[in-house]
C-alpha cells in the first residue's frame, strides 16, 4: 500500500480495514521487509544484521530492549549528529512520551511518514462510529483538546507530544473539509498554549453552539472532567461573555483573544439565560444533558487507569450518554481501533492494525506479572501478531519505521477474541504502575523510595511510619494520590508523645511529591491535571486489620505483603474507616528539568 495515500477519508478505509485484516499476517510481513529495507544501513541495526534484511535473521539476532538501550542513541541525534543512527529517514521531531525514565521524560524518533499513519488511524474513527450513531455529520463536536509547550534540541529538532505534533498539522487543521470532523472551536483556540485560556475559549465556543453539539469529548477522560471542574468555576463569566458579546480581560493571548472576537460578534442573552439556569441548579447531575441536549456520545480514553473516571462521568451525563472509547496510540506508535465503539467501557478492546509497525509480543506466563526492565526477553519466546491466543496476556513490543527496533512499549494486553485474522486487545494496565491520574505513572519502586525519604522527617521528630499503602482519589477533580500512614511514636522513656502537627505532615507531603517523576510535578505544577497529595492518618492497628482482612478472603498469612496500592473494595473502605487525620501538600513541587 502507498504510504502517502494512508491520508484519505470517509468509508472507504473501511473496506481497506476489511483487506488488511484478513491478510495481517502478509501485511505485517510486507512492513518488517519495507523497515529492515528502509533503515539497513542505521546503526543500531546494522550491528546486529550486518546490512541483511533477511526477516528471520531479524528475528534471531535483534535483542528485545527497553528505553535505556536506546536512549543513548536518540540522545546522539538530539545533539545533531547527521549520520544513521537508529533509521535511514531523517528524524522530523521527538514526541515526548508520557513514560519516564529516571524521572525524565522519555524522547521518541520520528520521521514524516509517521504523521500518515496517524492520520489514516484517525480517518477510520468516523465511518466506524457512524455505522453506530446516524447523522453525526448535520452537527459539532466540542472537544476539549490542548496543545503542551515544545521545546527545541540543541540541533533545532522539535520536542513535543505527538498530539501537539497531530494538532499542529495540515492534516488536523485541513479537516474543516470533512464534515464528520466540524469541531466548535477555531483552531487558534486549540493552539493556545496556555491552557486556562484555552479551556476558557473551547468551552465558551461549545456554550454558544450548544444546541449543534452531537458529539462531546477530550482525549483523556481525566481531561474531560477537568474542564467540567473549571466550568464549575467559571459559568458566570461565561455567561457575561455570551450576554454581552465581549471576551474576558483574562484571555490575554492576542491571536486567541482576536479568534473570540470573531467567533462572539454578537451578545447573545437568550443563550445566556438558558446556560446561567442549568448551571445555577444546586446539583450538576445530568447538566452534561441539560447544557448540550443533542449529544449522542461522550469520546475519550476509558481503560486502564482512565477507568475510575466513569462514575463522574455518568453522574454529570445521568448514565444518559454512552461513553465511547475509539483508539488506542502511543508516543511509539498509533496501535488500533475499537470497532465496537458502544459497548461498554470495560469491554472494550482494539482491534491492532497490521500496517502502523511491526508487533510481537511477549507472553505472560504467570498471568499478569510481568518482566521486569532488568530481565532479559529471550528472541525467541516472542509470538508474532497472528499467533496470540484469546484469553492470554501479553506485554506490547514494536518495531517501527522511526528505528525503534524490538521496543518494549510496557503496556500489558488480553487478547480478546480475532476479527478476521487481526487480533482484539483489551488493555490492562501499564507495566509496574500502581499509581496514576492522567499521564503520570507512579511504579512501586518510586513510591517507596519517596515514602523512604518523607519517613525520615518523622524520624527526626521521634516518629516512626510502621505501615503504609495507597490510591488515587478521582472523588475530587483533579484527582490526586493519598497516602495511608500508620504512625507510632518511638522516644524511650517517660517523655510525652509529640504532637503530629500540620506542619511536620504537610512537609512529609512535599517530601514525597519532590521525590517523584519529572511527569509527576509537571502534571501537578504546570498542567494542573493532578492535585495536591494527601497523607491520611490511620489509628493504631489499622493495618494488622486489613492484614486480617485479606488474610479472610484468600490471601496467604505465610506470604501476606502488604499492598502498596488500593482499588476499590472493602479494603479501601476499611482504611477510610480508621482515617483520624488528613493532610496535603501546601505547594507545588519543583518541576523543571
Amino acid at each position: 500500500m502507498d504510504e502517502h495515500k494512508l491520508g484519505y477519508k470517509g468509508n472507504g478505509v473501511l473496506q481497506e480495514l476489511e483487506i488488511l485484516t484478513i491478510n495481517a499476517k502478509a501485511e505485517q510481513e510486507v512492513i518488517l521487509s519495507k523497515i529492515l529495507e528502509k533503515n539497513r544501513a542505521a546503526e543500531y541495526l546494522n550491528k546486529f544484521m550486518n546490512g541483511s534484511i533477511d526477516i528471520s535473521a531479524f528475528k534471531s539476532q535483534v535483542p528485545v530492549v527497553t528505553y535505556d538501550v536506546v536512549q543513548p542513541y536518540i540522545s546522539r541525534i538530539a545533539a545533531g549528529e547527521r549520520s544513521s543512527i537508529l533509521c535511514g529517514e531523517q528524524i522530523v521531531e521527538l514526541l515526548r512520551s508520557s513514560g519516564t525514565s529516571r524521572g525524565e521524560p522519555r524522547l521518541m524518533p520520528s520521521i514524516s511518514e509517521d504523521l500518515y499513519r496517524r492520520t489514516y488511524l484517525y480517518s477510520l474513527i468516523m465511518p466506524i462510529m457512524n455505522k453506530y450513531i446516524q447523522d453525526l455529520d448535520e452537527g459539532k463536536a466540542m472537544y476539549l483538546l490542548f496543545v503542551k509547550a515544545e521545546t527545541l534540541t540543541n540541533a533545532g529538532i522539535p520536542v513535543r507530544s505527538v498530539l501537539t505534533s497531530y494538532y499542529k498539522s495540515p492534516q488536523f487543521l485541513q479537516r474543516k473539509h470533512d464534515l464528520y470532523n466540524s469541531y466548535t472551536s477555531p483552531d487558534e483556540v486549540i493552539l493556545c498554549p496556555d491552557s486556562q485560556q484555552s479551556m476558557y475559549c473551547q468551552l465558551l465556543c461549545g456554550l454558544v453552539e450548544r444546541r449543534n453539539v452531537v458529539r462531546l469529548g477530550a482525549v483523556f477522560a481525566s481531561a474531560f472532567l477537568r474542564s467540567i471542574s473549571f466550568l464549575e468555576k467559571h459559568w458566570c463569566d461565561l455567561v457575561t461573555d455570551i450576554r454581552t458579546g465581549q471576551i474576558n480581560s483574562n484571555i490575554t493571548n492576542t491571536t486567541c483573544r482576536l479568534a473570540m472576537e470573531s467567533f462572539l460578534a454578537q451578545p447573545n442573552p437568550e443563550v445566556a439565560d438558558e446556560i446561567e439556569v442549568i448551571c445555577s441548579s444546586k446539583s450538576w447531575k445530568g447538566v452534561l444533558c441539560r447544557l448540550w441536549p443533542n449529544v449522542k456520545y461522550i469520546e475519550a480514553v476509558l481503560t486502564g487507569t482512565m477507568a475510575q473516571y466513569i462514575p463522574m462521568l455518568e453522574f454529570y451525563s445521568d448514565g444518559r450518554i454512552p461513553l465511547v472509547c475509539t483508539m488506542y496510540a502511543s508516543s511509539e506508535s498509533y496501535f488500533g481501533v475499537n470497532l465496537r465503539p458502544l459497548c461498554s467501557p470495560k469491554d472494550v478492546s482494539y482491534t491492532i492494525l497490521p500496517n502502523m509497525a511491526y508487533f510481537e509480543f511477549v507472553p505472560l506466563e504467570d498471568g499478569l506479572k510481568s518482566v521486569q526492565d532488568d530481565e532479559v526477553v529471550e528472541n525467541d519466546k516472542l509470538v508474532s501478531l497472528v499467533d496470540v491466543k484469546v484469553g492470554c496476556y501479553y506485554e506490547l513490543v514494536v518495531t517501527t519505521f522511526a528505528g525503534l527496533y524490538r521496543y518494549r512499549v510496557g503496556d500489558v494486553l488480553q487478547v480478546t477474541g480475532f476479527y478476521n485474522r487481526a487480533p482484539q486487545f483489551k488493555f490492562i494496565c501499564r507495566r509496574n504502575v500502581i499509581l496514576s491520574v492522567d499521564s503520570d505513572k507512579t511504579n512501586e519502586e518510586d513510591l517507596h523510595g519517596s515514602v523512604s525519604r518523607a519517613k525520615k522527617i518523622l524520624e527526626n521528630r521521634n516518629h516512626l511510619l510502621l505501615e503504609y499503602t495507597s490510591c488515587t482519589d478521582t472523588s475530587t477533580v483533579p484527582g490526586h494520590y493519598v497516602l495511608f500512614w500508620e504512625i507510632k511514636y518511638t522516644s524511650e522513656g517517660t517523655a510525652p508523645c509529640a504532637p503530629l502537627d500540620a506542619q511536620l505532615l504537610e512537609s512529609c507531603c512535599i517530601a514525597v511529591e519532590e521525590s517523584l517523576d519529572y511527569v509527576y510535578r509537571r502534571c501537578r505544577a504546570r498542567d494542573k491535571s493532578v492535585g495536591p497529595l494527601e497523607i491520611r492518618l490511620v489509628e493504631a492497628g489499622t493495618f494488622d486489620a486489613l492484614m486480617d482482612l485479606l488474610v479472610r478472603q484468600g490471601s496467604s498469612i505465610n506470604q501476606y505483603k502488604t499492598p502498596r496500592c488500593i482499588e476499590s473494595g472493602p479494603s479501601l473502605k476499611l482504611l477510610n474507616s480508621k482515617a483520624i487525620a488528613s493532610f496535603f501538600s501546601p505547594r507545588d513541587p519543583e518541576w523543571t528539568v
